[in-house]
């Protein structure tokens, strides 16, 4: 069979067999599991941040 762009295929070709670009991909990931799960965690602390800042704010009040 007769390839009809020679250039294009081998274009192509490098193209597919290039792993420039994997680097890139594995940091994104890695950044985007750090941010999630930065996320889940402030969110499991916020309320008992409240309740401390709340606690402290009534002490506060109460002293004076």
């Amino acid at each position: 069979m007769k390839i009809l762009f020679p250039k294009l295929y081998i274009y192509i070709a490098a193209l597919l067999n290039r792993e420039e670009g994997q680097d890139l991909v594995e940091y994104a990931l890695v950044v985007a599991l750090i941010a999630f799960g930065a996320v889940i965690s402030m969110k499991g602390l916020s309320t008992e941040i409240k309740t401390a800042f709340s606690a402290i704010s009534s002490d506060l009040a109460s002293s004076l």
